[in-house]
């Protein structure tokens, strides 16, 4: 990331710029947000992470694929659903375009930004559910393998809002100070050109990215965190640090008793943690006897297209070794006569 430097800092990195682009247009009418690939790539390296923790868990390589085939829609169809119904007065109302998804500004623009990971946590909980049921595998046991994964994609899914130059905090001189640009939709009125901004991307970015050290460590040394519990202690981190992230974001958002609302969805994510991680503490005090549900195991270790390092799985296609012949015996074919051979 480059850094500018500002004429008050002289000497010292004092500002952060915004990127100049947001997209590329690859194609006529075929444009690619930057904001979507930092949330695929977030996306596939926290299957890799899953899966990887999965493995070492017992579960079949790669059932984290068949899992998330319901998890990933669904959690990107609630993120869009909260951040909708937490941001009513962008999208409904006299001349918004609420519904017209070729025109900017409706409800299904996705694209244009506008996803809330606390209703990703819910659609997603539901998909991960139903893959759960589907492919065996126990829910907390997934849960807790996707816990350091999930921070991972959402400090990867942050520098989106930096490309869309938005989401950011209150004016500071502090010299992290993000920039952006006067004539940007967003930009505050009343404030002079070239005031800089708390980069609450990069705080959010740089607090989930060591969460994720802290759980793998945690999921290392702790081997009594199962059942639920590495994803509980993920929820309350996580919340915990959106608390003072939202705290100073200056972006319109709905206030509830005098909280924004994310505010609330982040004390509300404490809470949950809290009571998971009692609940299960007191209803699982030893370790998860398989990543799989009771009755359920392993498809892939009876399928008969792996070998087992069975002798019977193999045929023999060397040239049989020929006899020798002691010398006087008889022999044991005879060649055809020419009545025989004329049959």
């Amino acid at each position: 990331m480059s850094l500018a430097l500002h004429s008050t800092f002289t000497g010292v990195l004092a500002s952060i710029p915004s990127p100049p682009v947001a997209y590329i247009d690859v194609w006529p009418g075929l444009r690619i947000h930057f904001y979507a690939l930092c949330i695929i790539a977030g996306i596939i390296a926290a299957v890799l992470l899953t899966n990887h923790r999965l493995t070492r868990r017992g579960a079949e390589p790669w059932v984290v694929i068949d899992i998330s085939i319901l998890a990933v829609p669904l959690a990107i169809i609630g993120a869009r659903i909260f951040h909708v119904l937490t941001h009513p007065n962008f999208y409904f109302g006299e001349g918004k375009n609420t519904w017209n998804p070729f025109e900017p500004g409706s409800v299904w623009a996705i694209w244009e930004g506008g996803i809330a990971i606390f209703g990703a946590l819910i659609g997603g909980a539901v998909g991960a559910y139903l893959g759960c049921r589907w492919t065996g595998i126990r829910f907390w046991t997934f849960a807790d393998a996707l816990a350091p994964g999930l921070l991972l994609a959402q400090a990867m899914g942050r520098f989106g809002n930096w490309f869309n130059k938005e989401l950011y905090g209150l004016p500071t001189d502090l010299p992290w100070g993000l920039e952006i640009p006067s004539d940007n939709s967003a930009f505050p009125p009343g404030l002079p050109e070239g005031t800089l901004f708390h980069p609450t991307f990069l705080y959010e970015v740089l607090w989930n990215g060591l969460g994720v050290i802290v759980l793998l460590w945690l999921s290392r040394k702790a081997t009594s965190l199962q059942w639920g519990r590495l994803f509980a202690i993920y929820l309350i981190w996580y919340s915990a640090g959106r608390v003072v992230w939202e705290s100073i974001r200056i972006d319109p958002s709905e206030i509830i008793l005098g909280l924004r609302s994310n505010v609330w969805a982040s004390i509300i994510g404490i809470v949950v943690g809290l009571v998971i991680l009692v609940v299960q503490t007191r209803r699982h005090p030893g370790l998860e006897p398989s990543p799989y549900q009771p009755g359920r195991g392993r498809t892939d270790l009876d399928a008969d297209v792996e070998s087992q390092n069975n002798p019977s799985d193999f045929v023999d296609l060397s040239e049989p070794p020929s006899e020798e012949v002691a010398a006087g015996a008889s022999a044991t074919s005879t060649a055809p006569t020419d009545t025989e051979s004329s049959r």
